[in-house]
């Protein structure tokens, strides 16, 4: 399991592990090796989920993999939100991150499962709804298309509320392949779920729909309906229904390169 860990220096990862999923051990803060001279460690990061099975690294070697987002410094939505006029987006720490470690380790000791060893961008925000930052959300789960997750990005709101959250949180589908989680397979191109409810327009943070949680319906005969949890306006919790589709929908060519985009000069 991974879970937010707060302190004075902020928010960090850390991860436990069970066998029952009522007795927990605590393994300690994820850490990080350097990437292409870019340093993980220490920076605040959370929205984080593991992938429940091991899957194939860049290298093909069995992993346990880790979805992420460092908010590098100047990178908050409402840092962001201030001089978006440049439109200017650094594709090395403004990204959804995947890290890896080896699942290969001497004495099947669980703490070395917390040092991640190799790493690279999985997405950047390249639609207005996602302008201002992206980040993990549902953990991923298998599907005859690939790994699906939903995932959140934050816009502005041009007119709030004199009270209001001057930020919109909405969510989108990703599909990664299941042979190479690293390629993205499918990218919603807009939310496909935004705040609308009243619970969802007014709370501790106003117009806010962070996706965390997902379930398969198999105990219904219905493994492509899936039940996704997730924050109303950080007062709530709601849950609604998603239906995967027989195929994944088509994508344009601009949002093809759009991704291409997104994912270029990968360390």
């Amino acid at each position: 399991m991974t879970y937010t860990a707060y302190s004075q220096d902020g928010a960090r990862i850390a991860l436990a592990v069970s066998e029952d999923l009522f007795h927990w051990r605590r393994l300690g803060l994820a850490t990080f090796l350097p990437c292409a001279g870019i340093s993980l460690d220490g920076i605040e990061d959370k929205d984080a989920s593991v992938f429940p099975v091991a899957v194939p690294s860049p290298s093909g070697e069995p992993c346990l993999a880790l979805l992420h987002r460092p908010l590098f410094p100047g990178t908050r939505p409402e840092e962001k939100a201030s001089d978006w006029a440049t439109g200017a987006i650094d594709l090395q720490r403004e990204s959804i991150w995947i890290s890896y470690r080896s699942m290969d380790v001497p004495g099947r000791e669980p703490f070395p499962l917390c040092h991640f060893t190799s790493h690279h961008r999985l997405a950047a925000p390249i639609a207005p709804w996602e302008k201002l930052k992206i980040g993990a959300g549902t953990p991923p789960i298998l599907t005859r298309h690939g790994w699906l997750i939903l995932y959140h990005g934050v816009s502005e709101i041009t007119d709030p509320d004199r009270d209001g959250h001057p930020l919109c949180y909405s969510a989108g589908v990703m599909v990664l392949s299941d042979e190479e989680p690293s390629f993205i397979r499918y990218r919603s191109p807009e939310p496909v779920l935004k705040p609308e409810l009243p619970q969802e327009l007014q709370g501790v943070k106003a117009n806010v729909v962070f996706p965390t949680g997902i379930d398969r319906r198999d105990d219904l005969g219905q493994p492509d309906r899936f039940d996704v949890y997730y924050g109303m306006a950080d007062a709530r919790i709601g849950v609604a229904r998603l239906d995967l589709p027989k195929h994944l929908p088509a994508m344009t060519y601009a949002e093809i390169l759009a991704l291409g985009r997104a994912s270029e000069a990968r360390p």
